[in-house]
């Protein structure tokens, strides 16, 4: 069992491979705006250094946004195209999700720009506060309410600090408590700036 995992809905490129329930592989980089350009060549290069062929790829999760327009396309377009040709299952799964602790309640954002946030708070797998966008003050305001809560996100944006958490390991530890049935062909991107 080879699970892929992808997400560039953030700033970040985040690849892994999770074999037995293990995260065996990982890249996690800042790589604005070159994205398209890097995903598929760490995937072949992950592969070519562990010896795995695309028959291997047993199933794919993919982070399908909030987050850059172009970046959650990125991710998604190459997982959906790897699990059709490939016919193997497609796991989506919130960009926002991927960012909590699994430990601590968690205010999970990314940059929306024209100072709003996506934003998103989430208690283990649930979400308190689903997928949403709003702006940075009501963000502000929103963490001065739960000081206690983790501030999870690339933070920089609003002068704050927190986990700027790699999203692989929250999402090897989603494998097998998601649905792995979705039809690769019916999955969505979560835009929200439309709202």
């Amino acid at each position: 069992m080879l699970t892929l995992l992808l997400d560039s809905a953030n700033s970040h490129l985040s690849v892994g491979f999770v074999k037995d329930q293990q995260l065996v592989f990982q890249f996690h980089e800042l790589a604005w705006q070159k994205q398209s350009e890097l995903m598929v060549a760490v995937i072949n290069q992950a592969m070519q250094n562990h010896g795995w062929s695309r028959h291997d790829i047993t199933s794919i999760m993919v982070g399908i946004g909030p987050g850059s327009y172009t970046g959650v396309r990125i991710a998604l377009t190459v997982a959906k195209v790897m699990a059709v040709a490939l016919e193997i299952p497609l796991v989506p799964v919130s960009s926002l999700q991927i960012l909590a602790d699994k430990n601590r309640p968690s205010i999970c954002l990314i940059n929306a720009r024209s100072q709003r946030s996506y934003f998103a708070v989430y208690e283990g797998e649930k979400a308190v506060i689903s997928d949403t966008i709003i702006t940075n003050d009501e963000v502000l305001n929103y963490i001065r309410m739960y000081p206690n809560y983790e501030l999870c996100g690339q933070l920089d944006y609003l002068g704050l600090e927190g986990k700027d958490n790699n999203p692989l390991f929250k999402m090897a530890s989603l494998i097998g408590q998601l649905s792995s049935s979705v039809n690769p062909l019916k999955v969505n991107p979560i835009y929200l700036k439309d709202l």
